[in-house]
């Protein structure tokens, strides 16, 4: 990446606002559902935090053909999240109830051997075998044709749950927005108050560093001219200009993205990775223990506190 100019004042630049345009979290839950002609069917997603995008789908027995197609839609919607997404049908009316009479006899059969086999007297439990799977329920046959007769509508009531997902996302991203604005403006007032205090703080450390001198020669005359040297290799070493300039220009830049299109949350990170390391450089230089010294850590500390914050939040965002 390449470092922004040395500007005493970009620390405490204003921001710019929001359009929140794009900006989606990765948390939601959404439904859909269609009844029509003696069936029932809905679908839902509920969507959280991740890495990649993590796509687990439940469908009922006999729908796996329309996985596939299920999940392209989903991915053709979603890039990054772990999803759970169920299909469930639902017969009602009397073909909730209808029995599979191959299925049953089948099982009738091979109840019929084991009693034969084992000697068994007792009459099998017609309740028991409506119990089994298959029994209740249109033949296999039947099922195939059922399951290409609602494609078109599990299509239709998938893009409905995805568009009801996307409201619910968009409007969680701009909450999670509008919560990162605050304390990217926190940060940048806080930097400014390092920056004041770090300017302050100069003259007095060189004066600092003269006193100790003198204490540690005694009564030895100090070469000005090796005293004006240190004085100035020390105070380039505790020079905090740099680093702020840098975290200026990482909050110009996570703020622009906050503010541009979709799919960002990587490149958030980043930038908050680059903003920590800046903040820790800063209070690695913090002079000495003084008072403008101790306020400047407070201060450090407080931004790599905000830094923190916004990284919770950035790990929701798409």
């Amino acid at each position: 990446m390449t470092m922004p100019a040395r500007r005493s004042q970009s620390a405490t630049a204003p921001l710019a606002q929001s359009s929140t345009a794009g900006l989606k979290s990765m948390t939601g839950y959404a439904q859909a559902h269609a009844t029509q002609d003696g069936w029932s069917l809905r679908v839902s997603i509920r969507s959280v935090n991740h890495r990649f995008l993590d796509v687990h789908l439940r469908v009922p027995e006999g729908f796996e053909p329309l996985e596939p197609r299920i999940r392209q839609l989903v991915r053709e919607r979603i890039r990054r999240g772990h999803l759970d997404v169920t299909l469930r049908y639902e017969l009602a009316g009397p073909a909730a109830v209808g029995v599979n009479q191959e299925v049953a006899a089948a099982y009738l059969q091979a109840v019929d051997a084991l009693r034969k086999q084992f000697g068994i007297h007792t009459e099998p439990d017609v309740a028991s075998i409506l119990r089994l799977p298959g029994v209740i329920g249109p033949p296999a046959a039947s099922l195939d044709e059922e399951v290409a007769r609602v494609e078109a509508v599990v299509v239709r009531c998938l893009g409905e749950m995805l568009d009801r997902l996307d409201v619910m996302r968009a409007q969680e991203g701009a909450a999670l927005c509008r919560e990162m604005f605050a304390r990217l403006a926190r940060i940048t007032e806080v930097a400014g108050k390092v920056q004041t205090l770090a300017e302050r703080a100069r003259p007095a450390f060189a004066r600092r560093l003269a006193v100790r001198l003198q204490e540690l020669l005694g009564e030895a005359q100090l070469d000005p001219a090796r005293l004006a040297s240190e004085a100035a290799l020390a105070a380039e070493r505790s020079d905090v200009s740099e680093e702020l300039s840098r975290l200026a220009s990482h909050v110009a830049q996570f703020q622009s993205l906050l503010s541009g299109a979709a799919d960002v949350g990587k490149k958030l990170d980043f930038l908050l990775q680059e903003m920590q390391r800046e903040s820790n450089t800063l209070l690695s230089k913090t002079p000495g223990t003084e008072a403008e010294g101790l306020e400047i850590t407070q201060l450090g500390l407080e931004i790599k506190s905000e830094i923190e914050k916004i990284r919770e939040q950035v790990q929701n965002i798409e």
